[in-house]
């Protein structure tokens, strides 16, 4: 009856199984490839990290779609297509692997900048070092003992083939096999149906993540909480390579830039400024701003001796270190023409104006455990080229506590001039709270002294956590103004961002990445504290420019146009400088709209 009918009902179901029994062994081979990586590179750094859980359903779909693909080229171009296949995604797998063992980071795209910057003699003392029989014995191993099962099975196919061929064996009905294949073209369909249901999201996600213009776009799609799984190997690798193009671009742009580096003159009005970044500081639970808790001690006590200047209503453009370091950094501000990186970085017009810049990093270092969030941010500053002409001396490592820092200026100030820019980008209260502080020597907060009934016994502990942190800051601020309290110098300190800490419900810490803006989420994350602190010295030589300091401490202010109070402190002479942007200039702009997020004005928010 069904030989009668033009179309075969179990010769088109059975089409369905056809790109499965044409690449039997790849589908096989690459699921498990699939699987081993996504159980087994877990981020176990982090508490209660899960492998991805549609992994199977996902990986399912992918294999599929490419076994579609090969069965549509010709058996023989195929054979050589999948053998390409092979060793690329086993290549990529035992990469990935790799750096998962040994530094706790699958690839990203800052471990493809590192291999891009790797000479081949670094490569072979890397492999001389790192090849050894614990990397074998180690995670990498399940990949090694697939390729080494997949190689005997294909020596075994062929084994049996041949012996096949030898062999006189029975004709078989051909209906039998039909209806297997159409059974089980049946079965692929409904699974097929059921991981597009449910991996559908992520593959919006994923195409998403891969449609965007710049590497900040990136960063900001991954604080989406659906942004996209990367969850096998070759995804991630894929990633590395548009981040890093992407990353290319702008420092391309960056470089055409640095040709608008004029300086005019320089009357050098302060010798020493010294420009100090925190890291995630809620500007509400600093002592100098009015919280009950003495979280700053050192920080109030210059204030009231009259040698530090708080300013009072100041906020950050993102809640994002990244986009800061990009806006501050950046003679560019929101709301100019063109991109932030169209424009000279401050630095540069400073080594060109005879300034020594030294800039020293507890976070942008070029490492191997870097996200993504930090590559976005780090990028432009890690960069040789670029790094040559914005720095004349930088640190090259990193250290557990802020404390490092001060160590590491100790050691490089002998490099200093008459004239000097010193940039301090300090670990301050990033999460994890807790590690930024010594516990055993400055925790002086513990959730007992907290009468706060609405939160848990954890929340209070990370609530003493985080105010440890900030007390330990402020040990470490202290300590560098004591650094230049006999010098003509000022000290500028500001966090990149605030960050939440239980202060409203809902009750949670870090930062919510909300996509609209309302006045709970600016209070919290990009209100920041700002001061000045003005040597002995200089409040003696320059009592005008204290003066200007004191009188502009209320002036609305946005951190995008830092460079221009730091051009005048350098007494600068340039084209970049504008005094509408410059908040101790009589000629600042105090009605400038403060656009947070590049969306949202902050001075129009209900408080």
């Amino acid at each position: 009856m069904l030989k009668g009918l033009k179309l075969n009902p179990l010769k088109w179901l059975g089409y369905l199984f056809a790109p499965i029994q044409k690449n039997g062994a790849f589908f096989v081979f690459m699921f498990a490839l699939g699987w081993i990586c996504t159980q087994l590179e877990i981020n176990h750094h982090l508490k209660n990290a899960k492998p991805y859980e549609l992994s199977a359903p996902e990986l399912f779909l992918d294999i599929y779609a490419v076994c579609v693909m090969l069965a549509l080229i010709h058996r023989k171009i195929r054979y050589w297509v999948r053998s390409l296949l092979y060793v690329v995604l086993y290549g990529i797998a035992l990469v990935d692997m790799f750096c998962y063992v040994k530094f706790d980071s699958t690839l990203t795209p800052t471990m493809l900048m590192l291999f891009g910057e790797t000479t081949q003699q670094e490569s072979q003392e890397f492999l001389s070092s790192y090849l050894n029989w614990d990397v074998i014995t180690s995670c990498v191993g399940w990949i090694l003992l697939l390729i080494a099962i997949h190689i005997l099975w294909t020596i075994l196919r062929k084994v049996l083939a041949n012996v096949r061929k030898r062999m006189i064996l029975p004709k078989i009905n051909q209906t039998v096999p039909s209806v297997c294949k159409a059974v089980l073209g049946v079965v692929v369909a409904w699974l097929l149906v059921d991981a597009y249901g449910q991996c559908k999201e992520n593959k919006v996600a994923m195409h998403r993540l891969f449609s965007y213009d710049t590497v900040g776009q990136v960063e900001h799609e991954l604080t989406k909480k659906e942004c996209a799984k990367l969850y096998i190997p070759v995804y991630r690798l894929a990633f590395g390579i548009y981040a890093n193009n992407l990353a290319k671009h702008q420092i391309d742009q960056l470089m055409a830039a640095r040709e608008k580096v004029v300086v005019d003159s320089c009357s050098y009005r302060v010798p020493n400024i010294v420009l100090i970044i925190g890291e995630s500081y809620n500007k509400h639970h600093s002592q100098l701003y009015g919280y009950q808790k003495p979280t700053t001690p050192r920080q109030l006590a210059m204030a009231q001796e009259g040698s530090l200047v708080a300013f009072s209503d100041v906020v950050a453009p993102w809640n994002l270190t990244s986009f800061v370091f990009k806006n501050v950094m950046s003679m560019h501000a929101v709301g100019d023409e063109g991109e932030w990186c169209d424009t000279p970085l401050f630095p540069e017009v400073f080594r060109k104006a005879g300034y020594h810049v030294t800039f020293i990093t507890n976070q942008f270092q070029s490492k191997a455990r870097e996200e993504v969030y930090d590559f976005s941010g780090g990028f432009f500053l890690n960069n040789p080229e670029l790094s040559k002409y914005q720095f004349d001396t930088r640190n090259a490592s990193l250290h557990r506590y802020d404390e490092g820092v001060l160590r590491e200026y100790d050691v490089l100030k002998k490099h200093n001039t008459k004239h000097n820019l010193t940039i301090l980008h300090l670990e301050g209260s990033h999460v994890d709270y807790r590690g930024r502080y010594p516990q055993k020597t400055d925790t002086y907060f513990t959730p007992e002294m907290y009468d706060r009934p609405e939160l848990t016994d954890r929340q209070l502990k990370i609530l003493a956590h985080y105010d440890n942190s900030l007390r330990y800051n402020d040990s470490i601020v202290w300590a560098i103004t004591q650094r230049f309290v006999d010098e003509d110098a000022v000290v500028i300190y500001m966090p990149d961002h605030g960050e939440e800490i239980f202060d409203s419900k809902p009750y949670t810490y870090g930062r919510m990445h909300s996509a609209s803006i309302d006045y709970r989420l600016a209070r919290n994350e990009m209100e920041i504290p700002f001061w000045i602190w003005g040597s002995p010295k200089y409040r003696e030589l320059h009592p005008y420019g204290w003066e200007a300091i004191q009188a502009a401490k209320n002036r609305p202010m946005m951190t995008d146009v830092l460079p221009h109070l730091l051009l005048y402190f350098g007494g600068i002479s340039t084209p970049l400088y504008r005094p509408e942007y410059d908040v101790v200039n009589p000629k600042y702009n105090q009605k400038r709209p403060r656009i947070l997020k590049g969306e949202t004005d902050y001075n129009k928010l209900k408080k």
